[in-house]
């Protein structure tokens, strides 16, 4: 599940982090496994995914419960609408970074769109006007400069991501809206609510992984990674696995 890219809540993660890790050092989470080549920290991974599924199962998962029972269907598409614009507005920075003039053109104008006539982002006029959102990040923009990914590690709380693109997470953490918020109550309600309605967002996802995996961990990243290649190359796969953009 990726409750990457709009939660913003990267200290938590990073102490969630923390704590699994040292778990995972005094040997009650990992099992041995022959790591692949993007995931030379496998036995770690395994760990860090099982605290992962079990704050989900504990906290998460009654949070969306309660999230989808309470309110509307109206009000959380208001929401995901939300923190969406919030994501076109770093999707525009990162378009100029790749020299992407079209998608900054297409992000920019969904960006003043929802913005100014859609109630501050609450509703999605871009989207209905067929601009399509570029879904740009950090970790993108550092592979089109010819970054690689480095090993994969998955982030309780946060879920699959690589060295390279958990810079994503630092970055909207540092700069995002909501860091800027002065109040914190109000500043830890609008994180809070952005992770319930990403988790909301996963569960059709997460059924598919239900149904189709007999190794959850192993699905979960091979579509990451798979799906992360297809976004840094705009789609236009190259064959060879090992092409860098």
């Amino acid at each position: 599940m990726n409750l990457s890219k709009r939660a913003n809540d990267g200290l938590r993660a990073a102490a969630a982090l923390g704590a699994a890790a040292v778990l995972v050092a005094l040997g009650g989470c990992a099992t041995a496994r022959s790591p692949s080549a993007a995931d030379p920290w496998e036995p770690m991974n395994r760990g860090l995914y099982a605290v992962h599924e079990a704050v989900d199962k504990v906290v998460m998962k009654p949070a969306v419960t309660v999230y989808r029972a309470v309110i509307p269907t109206p009000a959380r598409t208001g929401v995901a609408n939300f923190f969406n614009n919030i994501d076109d507005v770093f999707s525009v920075v990162y378009d100029v970074m790749q020299a992407k003039p079209q998608k900054a053109g297409d992000d920019l104008g969904r960006v003043m769109i929802n913005t100014f006539f859609g109630l501050g982002g609450l509703i999605d006029i871009g989207s209905s006007a067929g601009i399509e959102r570029g879904n740009e990040d950090l970790g993108q923009t550092l592979a089109v400069w010819g970054m690689s990914s480095g090993p994969y590690i998955f982030i309780p709380l946060l879920g699959p991501s690589t060295v390279r693109d958990s810079s994503d997470y630092v970055a909207r953490f540092f700069l995002g809206p909501t860091s800027f918020i002065s109040d914190v109550p109000t500043r830890n309600t609008v994180y809070t609510l952005g992770a319930i309605d990403l988790r909301s967002k996963a569960d059709d996802a997460l059924s598919v992984v239900d149904a189709a995996a007999l190794d959850r961990y192993a699905f979960i990243r091979n579509a990451y990674l798979q799906r992360r290649r297809y976004l840094i190359f705009d789609g236009k796969v190259p064959p060879d696995p090992e092409d860098k953009p």
